[in-house]
């Protein structure tokens, strides 16, 4: 291996495709590494944690229960609450946020727990399994090269010892003892390379062997990238659950907080109610940051300290409406508000104390409140 190293030695060449394998199995095992450790800091940031989270699995111990930054956050809402005063405004929102982020925490305890199985479980198994395999048999094809490449020396070796002995002996020396010791010396090279050659043919079969177990080990790297495509799907999977149960979680929340505002604000309105961040939109050219119109308070309409509103008897000016397109379908709560398909085109107004996440929506003889989040406003 050293005079390998310094160029004193013939060495062994595997074939452009085995060295093709052995490539791709280590791209394989190096960016899986780093996947699975970026994955391990996505689904738990705090590095004591995984610390302590490495060592119980290794201790082949259950990690303890650990509760989430949101059941954390909850529970101090929750307290908050209780000292406060449950039964003021503000105390009753902490409940109903507090709520709402323990469904976040329990959510993301899920997720944690599913992307662990289907997705880290079947990275950390090829490292720490099918990967040290194919080392160990590298290793081993690596000596059995280095056995064959000494042998190969030592076959030409005593072949360049051979031809010099047996080369044609001086007729003209005067002492007989040197032809025989000459003639004695061709035999024995004659044996040592006999010898080499049975050492190399040996060799070379157990090189072969071994190349053909590691050949056999690499090809699998294609059966490996198979597993793990399906297990990223399911990890995919899982953060789309996930992230589907916040947002769900969320707008319930925005839903519960929006129809309570007019009792606690009953004075208060944002008349402009293009929405923030609406969820998954694309940008139209016809979308504006217009304002929209308010129409003149109705004395049939329900008191500010109520949330529910008469529709029936509201009645929009001629003028001050917009018309909107709907971006995603919409399945109305209750009665108080209207089902919507995505791209079909209302109209919409706004009402004095309405939710600012909410609107009037209107079509053909139908009407309730609709989500802005849910809608484009054309202008």
């Amino acid at each position: 291996f050293t005079e390998e190293k310094f160029g004193q030695a013939e060495k062994t060449e595997l074939d452009a495709h085995f060295e093709n394998l052995l490539a791709r199995a280590d791209s394989t095992k190096n960016w899986t590494e780093k996947i699975l450790r970026q994955t391990e800091v996505l689904l738990q940031p705090n590095p004591s944690a995984r610390v302590e989270e490495f060592l119980y699995e290794k201790l082949d111990r259950k990690v303890p229960s650990r509760v989430t930054n949101g059941e954390l956050l909850a529970q101090y809402m929750a307290d908050a609450a209780s000292e406060l005063g449950p039964t003021t405004p503000y105390g009753k929102t902490l409940i109903k946020v507090a709520e709402a982020e323990k469904q976040l925490g329990a959510a993301e305890r899920d997720f944690i727990h599913t992307a662990s199985i289907s997705f880290l479980t079947p990275l950390r198994n090829f490292l720490e399994g099918d990967w040290k395999t194919i080392s160990k048999e590298r290793r081993l094809l690596q000596n059995r090269r280095l056995d064959l490449d000494a042998c190969k020396a030592r076959l030409k070796k005593a072949k360049a010892a051979e031809a010099k002995a047996t080369t044609v002996p001086d007729f003209q020396e005067t002492r007989p003892r040197n032809y025989i010791l000459s003639a004695s010396a061709s035999a024995l090279w004659n044996d040592e390379v006999d010898k080499a050659e049975q050492e190399l043919r040996v060799a070379q079969t157990e090189f072969d062997r071994q190349a053909e177990v590691t050949r056999l080990l690499l090809e699998g790297i294609s059966s490996t990238h198979v597993n793990h495509l399906r297990c990223l799907h399911e990890f995919v999977k899982s953060q789309t659950t996930y992230y589907a149960q916040c947002y769900r979680h969320m707008l319930d929340l925005q839903k519960q907080l929006g129809s309570s505002q007019g009792a606690i604000f009953p004075g208060t309105f944002v008349g402009t109610t293009e929405p923030a961040s609406p969820p998954l939109s694309s940008t139209s050219p016809t979308t504006t940051a217009a304002t929209m119109p308010v129409v003149p308070s109705v004395a049939s309409l329900a008191p500010p300290g109520e949330a529910s509103l008469c529709l029936e008897e509201v009645a929009p000016p001629a003028s001050g409406t917009r018309k909107a397109r709907v971006l995603y379908d919409y399945e109305a709560a209750d009665s108080s508000e209207l089902a919507l398909l995505a791209d079909e085109l209302i109209t919409v107004y706004s009402l004095p104390g309405m939710d600012p996440d909410w609107l009037i929506g209107e079509r053909g003889n139908k009407k309730g409140k609709v989500p802005v989040t849910y809608l484009e406003l054309l202008s």
